[in-house]
């Protein structure tokens, strides 16, 4: 393949042994990995958006993920400028991988990640992705449009490798370095080299190949949503005899071999995303995904079904009734309790479906940005809980930890004298509630 004008034919070759270590993409999965990797190496973080750099460089972390004083003592350099991440000896890319509107795989970041790192590497370089992905597209992708870029030859001049990410926002006991990390390399000796790279930090499985390490990421969501999906179809079922799901799975989970899965909406940017990355390359396949594909419906159409049947309970069983003329307060609006992270959340499902039955919906939450929930959603969020009352309804959609610790006296004030109080998340299932408030649960 003819060198591009922008190859760097001229860097020396890099040991991707001793080299620096370039992480592209500084979010919830490249930060905590670039501050482990740090202890022991020289690590650049690369992100292209230029006030993370900035937010990072000032000890700052959105994310949560990463504390201030340890983000400050990281020897960490970070940058927006790609000439800052030449001639490193590994690259690890850790860009989102989302879907499109027709839930189809969305490769845009990962392959304009290719292109970057392809026009400052040199020979020798070692490029491993930890972005969810179907097999194939490391080496099928990512290997070519990193030729393209640089001119060179892959599985010659660089090396190819995957590692996926398991990194759990929010969760501070199953961290990057407290997890069994998986590791693949186009050849054996890339593999030996990410090893013990990986294997400064945490645990590591070397995996047979490539693709075997993008297929194992792929079904450990996908394994997590038909879970889900499951539960959420028996809450829909029980929900309909009157029985409380939350009841049913306590005392099933009494059982020694019961798997502890909870209903509710499954968002974020790995169970709501990575089945349909396997769908994706089942289809390619000739392969029609059956149970992968019915599980994401009855997930997808969860916040649907709870709106309806937050509606009926309001309407006291008719669901000809509207909701004009209600008010109704919603807590929580990122994909998952404690963490700021407000992509492909679920309850935006919710807050539509109860805004088209005709009811008027306020959104709050402490620990989502302002300006995302606009952006994203095109909410306005409630500022604070100070001071409102007298809702229809409040729909507790996220287990924040603020949520979680409002009593029965508060969440009274919150309602009218016969107001509703809708616990998606089974959150305050142990309160007594005042007489008159109504209570739903799945």
């Amino acid at each position: 393949m003819a060198a591009s004008s922008s190859a760097p034919s001229d860097l020396a070759k890099v040991d991707p042994a001793t080299g620096r270590v370039a992480i592209i993409g500084l979010g919830y999965v490249g930060l905590p990995l670039a501050v482990a990797l740090a202890k022991s190496r020289d690590v650049v973080g690369f992100d292209v958006d230029r006030a993370r750099i900035g937010e990072l460089e000032d000890g700052r972390d959105r994310t949560g993920e990463v504390g201030s004083a340890r983000l400050k003592a990281a020897r960490l350099k970070f940058t927006a400028d790609p000439a800052e991440i030449a001639g490193c000896g590994i690259y690890i890319v850790t860009v989102p991988t989302p879907v499109d509107a027709q839930h189809e795989p969305d490769l845009g970041a990962v392959r304009a990640a290719c292109e970057t790192v392809g026009k400052v590497m040199g020979k020798g370089a070692i490029v491993v992705f930890e972005s969810t992905v179907y097999p194939g597209v490391t080496e099928d992708v990512c290997g070519p449009d990193l030729e393209d870029a640089s001119g060179l030859k892959c599985g010659l001049d660089f090396f190819l490798g995957y590692s996926p990410e398991r990194i759990n926002p929010g969760d501070t006991v199953h961290t990057v370095d407290k997890i069994t990390k998986v590791v693949a390399g186009q050849t054996p000796e890339a593999a030996d080299t990410l090893a013990a790279l990986y294997g400064t930090i945490t645990d590591i499985h070397v995996a047979r190949d490539i693709k075997t390490a993008e297929a194992a990421k792929v079904i450990e969501n996908a394994q997590r949503d038909i879970n889900i999906a499951f539960v959420n179809e028996i809450a829909m079922i029980f929900g309909r005899m009157g029985l409380s799901v939350h009841d049913v799975l306590e005392a099933a989970g009494t059982k020694w071999n019961f798997l502890p899965f909870k209903p509710g909406l499954v968002g974020g940017h790995c169970i709501g995303i990575d089945p349909y990355y396997l769908a994706h390359l089942a289809k390619d396949i000739g392969h029609h995904p059956e149970i992968i594909l019915a599980g994401r419906r009855i997930n997808d159409g969860m916040g649907n079904f709870i709106a309806d049947r937050i509606h009926r309970a309001l309407a006291n069983g008719r669901k000809d009734a509207k909701g004009a003329g209600k008010r109704v307060l919603v807590l929580g609006l990122t994909f998952k309790e404690n963490v700021p992270d407000l992509r492909n959340s679920r309850v935006i499902d919710v807050v539509q479906g109860l805004s088209k039955r005709g009811y008027s919906v306020d959104v709050h939450d402490p620990l989502a940005d302002p300006a995302e929930a606009k952006a994203f959603y095109g909410l306005d969020l409630v500022a604070a809980l100070e001071g409102a009352a007298g809702y229809h309804a409040v729909v507790g959609a996220v287990a924040h930890t603020d949520y979680t610790n409002l009593s029965a006296t508060d969440l009274a004030g919150l309602l009218a004298a016969d107001g509703l109080l809708a616990d998606i998340k089974g959150i305050w299932r142990g309160l007594d509630l005042p007489a008159g408030i109504q209570r739903w649960e799945l």
